[in-house]
């Protein structure tokens, strides 16, 4: 009951109800919008790009675009293109000072920064969009009667038009959703359409397993769904797990110098087990595209060739998952080597009159939270690649259905699971603001602020 006296207590914020109605209205445009055909395409005529999109690499981007990619709708690039930016962007920042510059300079270098993702955005789609519309027709089995008008130069001119608006209109959405509404736009995007495929894949693996054939009947369902609530634990518990660094703070004294006594306010310095994130698995799986593409341009006729595509296209096969596993680990260190800086950490504490004990400020306690770094990011970085491949084991232990196997782990659960914690503490922040028990503690009522 306490759980739903918060929920009350959400509505009574006006601010906060406000953005929640905000957010949900903006997420049913984006929802609304992949279901919407792009413009000469016959949308009765769309089954073989369906069947295509329902399993293997093809299956992984349909479930990110919530099912547009196999809409072909104005959505059907989604929001990719611009995690894809945001990825080059910050990649681009390690070796380029003016970037470099640009993150130094606080709030007024962030917005030129999201000025080049945007344009960098609009570049990634116009090398997208003609791809995809040129593969309607010979690789996803669209006949060519689905197209009404034709796919002559009017068909490719307004569909790139119309798909690179679609994905610009997506990112401002995100960022409507990020300033006006509550939590991660962009993330919020991204889970909303992985959730949208999840009810019709947990449907279709039921029903294969009630259809009499021997699959395990009900029982074999309950036994997937306590399999997963685990791995959602786990996922849980990946995101939230930290390393608590002890830190000693100087207690300032009557003359205004500071005075490093055990008598000083002692706290503690959170690092992440897992501080990169999903990014890792997102450069792996971009990379998992590769290999694939390599053994298609060999061609048929070459034995290695075969080989890379067929264990390749499979996310479920087990080379396929050795590789990814092993690219998941390596991007995790070098994930958290770029965006955890050890240095300006030592820095903070240093002139905030904070210090580690035992451990002398500055470059030694660098050094030291360095080495920490390094500690937990092994374990952190097997975790998150077993995890990530842990479909590929449900699909062989338990004949799950590739669909529905991967919401048991990878980039989609791990995304439903960070997406859902943030957006909870931004609502919890609120909550406490105004002296109510927020959605992640319990206890007693305490009387709001108006």
């Amino acid at each position: 009951m306490k759980f739903i006296d918060t929920l009350k207590n959400v509505w009574k914020i006006t601010e906060l109800k406000d953005r929640i109605i905000l957010t949900f209205g903006l997420l049913l445009v984006y929802r609304f919008g992949a279901q919407i055909v792009l413009p000469g395409i016959d949308a009765n005529q769309l089954g073989g790009l369906q069947d295509g999109a329902a399993g293997g690499i093809l299956g992984i981007l349909n479930m990110f675009t919530g099912g547009a990619f196999a809409n072909a709708s104005v959505f059907a690039l989604g929001i990719m293109p611009y995690i894809s930016a945001s990825i080059v962007v910050q990649l681009m920042g390690i070796a380029i000072p003016y970037l470099q510059k640009l993150q130094k300079e606080g709030a007024s270098g962030q917005k030129k920064i999201t000025q080049i993702t945007r344009w960098l955005t609009i570049i990634i789609c116009l090398f997208q969009a003609p791809g995809y519309l040129a593969s309607l027709q010979p690789a996803f089995g669209i006949p060519s009667s689905a197209f009404l008008l034709g796919t002559g130069a009017t068909f490719y001119i307004s569909g790139v038009i119309i798909l690179v608006t679609g994905c610009i209109f997506a990112m401002w959405l995100g960022e409507k959703i990020t300033d006006k509404g509550i939590g991660n736009g962009i993330s919020l995007l991204i889970m909303v359409g992985i959730i949208a495929t999840l009810p019709q894949s947990f449907i279709q693996n039921a029903a294969s397993r009630l259809d009499g054939g021997g699959n395990g009947g009900l029982m074999m369902i309950l036994i997937e769904l306590v399999v997963w609530f685990v791995i959602i634990l786990a996922s849980v518990m990946l995101v939230m797990a930290v390393r608590k660094i002890a830190v000693q703070y100087a207690r300032r004294t009557a003359s205004g110098g500071y005075e490093k006594n055990v008598f000083g306010s002692r706290q503690f310095l959170p690092l992440k087990l897992n501080a990169s994130g999903v990014m890792p698995i997102i450069f792996a799986q971009a990379i998992m595209f590769v290999p694939s593409l390599v053994g298609k341009s060999m061609g048929s006729s070459s034995e290695v060739g075969q080989w890379m595509q067929t264990q390749f296209n499979d996310p479920f096969g087990l080379w396929y998952n050795v590789v990814f596993g092993l690219l998941i680990i390596i991007f995790t260190y070098f994930y958290t080597a770029i965006t955890v800086p050890t240095n300006k950490m030592a820095d903070d504490l240093k002139r905030s009159g904070g210090f580690i004990p035992g451990i002398r400020p500055g470059t030694e306690t660098s050094e030291y939270l360095d080495k920490i770094m390094s500690q937990i990011t092994l374990p952190g970085s097997i975790f998150l690649a077993l995890i990530a491949v842990f479909p590929a084991v449900i699909v062989q232990l338990m004949n799950v259905q590739g669909g529905w196997a991967l919401f048991f782990g990878g980039t989609s659960l791990l995304i439903m699971v960070g997406v859902a914690i943030d957006t909870m503490q931004q609502i919890n922040s609120y909550l406490l603001n105004k002296h109510y028990d927020g959605l992640m503690k319990t206890g007693k009522n305490r009387k709001a602020v108006a």
